[in-house]
């Protein structure tokens, strides 16, 4: 919804906000009065104040005189009003030191996850990149009882996957490691998301001469990368929010915790972000989940090879320090990339 309001009524919700993010306690005319850089009089304040709560920028606590910004305040705030502050040399460097191209694309995600966490004071979370992007090293089939077989995938970004799968036949060792050679030589280099349809067609091709290696290659090759791994992210600072939470009962705390235990509502709101550039935040009831309702998600995607990979972000109060919390989304998402995208990878 685009709301036009004039210079001074933008000027005093912006003192506002600012005032209450930093005071945690309803905003007063007086205090408003004081506390500006312009000359108004509490009457012109309590004025101004009652055109934005009537457009709904503002509310009142009943216990209270004062006001303290909606999510429709917030957001006015975020996009019209808000100063960002640069990010300090301090910060840049840890977060530089920590998100190092050595680390294993897990160890970044929680290094990234930890640090947002760290830095912000509140709780911080990364998904891990799709698999469609990540290529395999190497590949190796280990027969277990029960017609089971565990395959082992070392991928490109260092990460080693072990995955039980379960066979209509029951295949020799020395099948299982002609199996892995076949794959080994073929496809080596090459997508997850891509070897099964690349090998199926190759069978196809060949399937007046398809012997015994054949039929196992294909059955475990079609489950070991024929099915795409949910998806999942790394939390940090879950215990930030509980000191955060200050009006809120413990209870709904509880409720968030159990929404990040479950997962589902959680990547489905990140999985907007994944083709959105920049920063993207969703305040109070714009993420349509209840359970942050008096929360707000700020997020941004990361990169390698010039595609969005994944998402990281901070969750937290809606009376957080936006000025400082966006910059630091912003800086984490591109050193993050930067460190999957290093080419000694």
């Amino acid at each position: 919804m685009k709301v036009e309001i004039n210079e001074k009524a933008q000027y005093l919700l912006k003192t506002l906000v600012e005032h209450y993010i930093e005071s945690g306690h309803p905003v007063g005319s007086k205090t408003l009065a004081e506390c500006s850089e312009i000359s108004v009089s509490p009457a012109t304040v309590r004025n101004v104040m009652a055109g934005l709560e009537e457009l709904g920028f503002l509310e009142s606590p009943h216990t209270s005189a004062g006001r303290i910004p909606t999510g429709l305040g917030y957001r006015f705030f975020v996009d019209s009003l808000i100063t960002v502050e640069p990010l300090a040399n301090l910060d840049i460097d840890n977060l530089t030191k920590n998100l190092n191209p050595d680390k294993s694309v897990h160890q970044l995600v929680e290094s990234a996850s930890g640090l947002l966490s760290e830095i912000t004071n509140m709780m911080g979370l990364v998904t891990l990149p799709n698999t469609d992007q990540t290529h395999l090293r190497y590949v190796e089939f280990l027969g277990l009882n029960d017609n089971r077989v565990l395959s082992i995938l070392v991928l490109d970004d260092h990460e080693v996957q072990n995955r039980v799968i379960y066979t209509k036949e029951t295949y020799s060792e020395v099948q299982l490691k002609e199996a892995a050679n076949f794959i080994n030589q073929n496809f080596m280099g090459h997508a997850l998301s891509n070897i099964r349809s690349k090998l199926i067609r190759l069978m196809k091709n060949d399937q007046e001469n398809m012997d015994s290696l054949m039929q196992a290659t294909l059955e475990v090759a079609e489950q070991a990368f024929g099915t795409k791994h949910e998806a999942d992210f790394v939390v940090a600072g879950q215990e930030n929010l509980i000191e955060l939470a200050e009006e809120q009962a413990l209870a709904d705390i509880r409720e968030l915790f159990k929404a990040f235990s479950l997962k589902r509502d959680i990547l489905h709101l990140l999985d907007k972000c994944v083709d959105t550039q920049g920063v993207k935040l969703f305040i109070g009831a714009e993420s349509g989940y209840q359970v942050l309702d008096e929360c707000t998600l700020v997020t941004a995607p990361y990169q390698a090879d010039g595609e969005y990979i994944g998402v990281l972000g901070v969750v937290g109060p809606t009376r957080m320090p936006y000025n400082r919390v966006i910059p630091i989304v912003d800086a984490t998402a591109r050193l993050l990339g930067a460190a999957m995208d290093y080419p000694g990878r």
